[in-house]
């Protein structure tokens, strides 16, 4: 009997389901039901911390190597944008956690930062500037994912518009999102983790377009 894929979420808020009602609104279980659905059964841990930065990903990285982790998802950057961390500092944190996922045995995806200009805490007049900085670290972070072996999604123009438009695709905090938002994010991801999975050797099965 073939055992559960293993899935680790690692990451930030975002990856940990901050503003989801309930724990299984999140985004990692959203996906791991999603390819358990695919016909992939799948053991998940959550090892994403509210509030880290990408510098803070060692002690999540050595969790999920220990575990071991079949495949890693990673959601970072938010923090580091709103605490002005350095590109170059994030980027080499980013790429050390990526390669050493790698050098486990774990397949990796990465979600890079999101356009954080359409939280509504941003002011008008700084949209535009806070749009730059996330697409400027959003272009590190995919080259840096490259470099050291993994994959990148990321959410499409036409989803991030829906978060500009829609009010209850954030929590109560109007920064995280909902659970009705987890679900439009894990909708979006899911096809690119499934297929991660289904390139693992002896996978069969794994989620939509199967």
């Amino acid at each position: 009997m073939t055992r559960e894929l293993r899935l680790a979420v690692l990451g930030d808020s975002l990856a940990a389901g901050t503003g989801a009602p309930r724990p299984g609104d999140g985004l990692g279980p959203r996906l791991a039901d999603g390819l358990a659905a695919g016909g992939a059964p799948t053991a998940l841990r959550v090892l994403a911390v509210p509030g880290a930065v990408t510098r803070d990903l060692g002690p999540q990285v050595a969790a999920a190597c220990a575990w071991p982790a079949d495949v890693a998802l990673l959601v970072v950057g938010g923090n580091d944008l709103v605490h002005g961390a350095p590109v170059e500092e994030s980027v080499a944190h980013l790429e050390r956690a990526v390669a050493d996922l790698r050098a486990a045995g774990a397949d990796v995806l990465v979600v890079p930062v999101p356009d954080l200009s359409v939280v509504v805490h941003v002011p008008p007049p700084l949209r535009p500037v806070v749009r730059a900085a996330a697409a400027a670290l959003r272009a590190a972070q995919a080259a840096a994912v490259l470099r050291s072996g993994g994959r990148t999604v990321e959410p499409s123009a036409a989803t991030t518009a829906r978060f500009a438009a829609e009010p209850d695709l954030f929590s109560a905090d109007r920064f995280h999102p909902s659970g009705a938002g987890y679900g439009v994010l894990a909708g979006e991801l899911l096809p690119a983790l499934a297929a991660v999975v289904r390139r693992r050797p002896g996978t069969t099965r794994a989620g939509p377009g199967d």
